[in-house]
C-alpha cells in the first residue's frame, strides 16, 4: 500500500483562498491525512493573504512561526507557501525565507500539487478530491477569480489578476459533489459575483447559473457573497425574487462608501447612489438582510465625507456592517494620492461607525425574540457541553454573529427548529 504522508494546513484570508487550498489539497497525487499539529507533518501547507498590511503581517508571522516550529526537526517537515503573498512579494520572499521549500502562485494552483509530490519523493496515488475544511453544514463554490475592476486602492487585480470565470458545468458538478457531501447550504464567492461570465460572452451568467444550482436536490441554502452595486439591478432582483428558497435574501454589497466625492477619488464602478440599491434591494425584498462594508480614511476623506457615511448606516439600518481603515498600499493609485488622513482619525472613525452600528444590530435582532426560526448548526461549542453554535439565514458563516443553539436534534450538520430566546448586540440564543 502506498504511504500515507501528512499534511498539516493553514488558509489566510477570504473564503477564495479557503477553496484554493482545499482545492489543492485535493488534487494531491498521493495518499494524505490532515494532522492539527505541524511538527507531526510530513508536509505544511501554506495558503497567503496579501490584500492589506495587517494580512501581510499575519502571513509572514505565521510562516516564521511555523518555520521555527519545525527548523529542529529531523526529518524537517517540508514547507510549502502558496497564495496572494507570493503573488505580490515573490523575488522578496524567495531571498528572505530561505525556509520555504515551495513557492506557488495563484496563477500556478494546478501546478502546485505535482511541486508537492516531488519534493517530497511521493509514490503516486489517485487525489482525494477537494478537502473540506469548513464545519459539515456549509460549503464555499468559488465561481470566478480576479477582477475586471480598477479601484484605486485594491491590490487583488495585480495580485489576482483578471475575471476568470470557471466554467459553468464544471460548477454545477462541483456543487453536486459538496452537497453530496452533507454541505446543506453553498455560499457562492467571487470578487464580484454579479461579473460572473462576462468573460465567457454571457450576459446575465449569474442568473444562468444560478438556474442550474437553484434546484439541486438537498440544498436547503444558496448564499451570495460581495455583490458589486453596478450589479444589484432590478433584473437579478426579479430573477432572485422569483427563485425563491433554496435562494436567501441576504444581500452583500460592498459600498466602500457613499459620497460621490469618495466613491470617484476611488474609482468606483459607477452605480446608483447608495440609498437607490438599498431601496431596490427592498422593492424586492422587503425583509432582506443587508451586508456592506466601509472605507474609512481614504486620501481627501473629509469629516463631511465621513458624516454622510454615519448619516447614510443610520439610515438604512443595515443589518450587518464591517469598517476598515484605508491602508497606504504600495503599488495603488491611491497610495499617491494627496490629503492622506492620519492614523488616529481613521481609527476614530472606525469606532464611531462600528458604535452606531452596534446599537442598529441589537435593535434589528430584537424583532425575531420569540420567534421561530431555522438554525443551520455549524459546530459543538468549544467551551459548553450541550451548546452549539449555529447561525439563522441571515447570518452568514464567518464574517456575521452567530445563533448558540441547544436542545433535542442539535448537532453539526443539522437544521433545526428552534425558537430564539435570547437576543444580544450581534449574536442570538436558541432552543430547538
Amino acid at each position: 500500500m502506498a504511504h500515507t504522508y501528512k499534511v498539516h494546513a493553514v488558509s489566510l484570508g477570504c473564503p477564495k483562498n479557503r477553496v484554493d487550498t482545499e482545492t489543492a489539497l485535493g488534487a494531491l497525487p498521493f495518499r494524505t491525512a490532515m494532522v492539527d499539529d505541524p511538527a507531526a507533518a510530513d508536509l505544511i501547507v501554506v495558503n497567503t493573504c496579501a490584500f492589506i498590511a495587517p494580512a501581510v503581517e499575519e502571513s509572514v508571522a505565521v510562516i516564521l512561526e511555523l518555520a521555527e516550529t519545525i527548523r529542529a526537526l529531523s526529518p524537517r517537515p517540508k514547507l510549502a507557501v502558496m497564495g496572494c503573498l507570493p503573488a505580490r512579494f515573490d523575488a522578496t520572499l524567495r531571498r528572505d525565507l530561505p525556509e520555504v521549500d515551495i513557492w506557488g502562485l495563484p496563477s500556478e494552483l494546478d501546478l502546485i500539487p505535482g511541486r508537492l509530490a516531488a519534493v517530497l519523493g511521493a509514490e503516486s496515488a489517485a487525489p482525494a478530491g477537494r478537502v473540506a475544511s469548513t464545519p459539515p453544514s456549509y460549503a464555499y463554490l468559488k465561481i470566478a477569480e480576479g477582477c475586471d475592476h480598477a479601484c484605486r486602492y485594491c491590490t487583488i487585480p495585480a495580485i489576482r489578476g483578471k475575471l476568470v470565470s470557471r466554467p459553468l458545468d464544471g460548477l454545477v458538478a462541483e456543487a453536486k459533489g459538496l452537497i453530496d457531501q452533507g454541505a446543506k447550504e453553498l455560499v457562492l464567492v467571487a470578487q464580484d459575483v454579479t461579473a460572473y461570465g462576462r468573460d465567457l460572452g454571457m450576459q446575465e451568467g449569474l442568473k444562468a447559473l444560478l438556474g442550474k444550482l437553484l434546484p439541486l436536490p438537498g440544498l436547503s441554502w444558496l448564499r451570495l457573497l460581495y455583490l458589486y452595486p453596478s450589479g444589484v439591478t432590478d433584473s437579478l432582483l426579479s430573477f432572485l425574487a422569483g427563485a425563491g428558497r433554496p435562494f436567501v435574501p441576504y444581500f452583500d454589497i460592498p459600498f466602500q462608501h457613499v459620497h460621490p466625492e469618495m466613491l470617484a477619488a476611488m474609482a468606483r464602478p459607477k452605480a446608483a447612489d447608495a440609498d437607490t440599491i438599498v431601496d431596490r434591494v427592498r422593492k424586492h425584498f422587503p425583509d432582506a438582510a443587508l451586508r456592506s462594508t466601509f472605507i474609512v480614511g481614504l486620501p481627501g476623506e473629509k469629516k463631511a465625507h465621513f458624516e454622510a457615511l454615519l448619516a447614510f448606516v443610520a439610515r438604512t439600518r443595515l443589518m450587518h456592517v464591517g469598517v476598515f481603515p484605508y491602508h497606504r498600499e504600495d503599488g495603488t493609485p491611491a497610495a499617491a494620492m494627496p490629503g492622506q488622513v492620519r492614523r488616529d482619525v481613521k481609527e476614530r472613525r472606525v469606532a464611531a461607525l462600528m458604535a452606531a452600528q452596534k446599537e442598529i444590530s441589537a435593535e434589528l435582532l430584537e424583532q425575531y425574540a420569540g420567534s421561530e426560526q431555522d438554525v443551520l448548526v455549524d459546530a459543538v461549542h468549544g467551551e459548553w457541553p450541550g451548546l452549539h453554535i449555529g447561525r439563522c439565514w441571515f447570518q452568514a458563516p464567518e464574517i456575521d454573529g452567530v445563533t448558540y443553539v441547544s436542545g433535542p436534534g442539535v448537532t453539526p450538520g443539522a437544521m433545526v427548529s428552534a425558537t430564539i430566546e435570547e437576543t444580544k448586540d450581534y449574536d442570538l440564543v436558541a432552543l430547538s
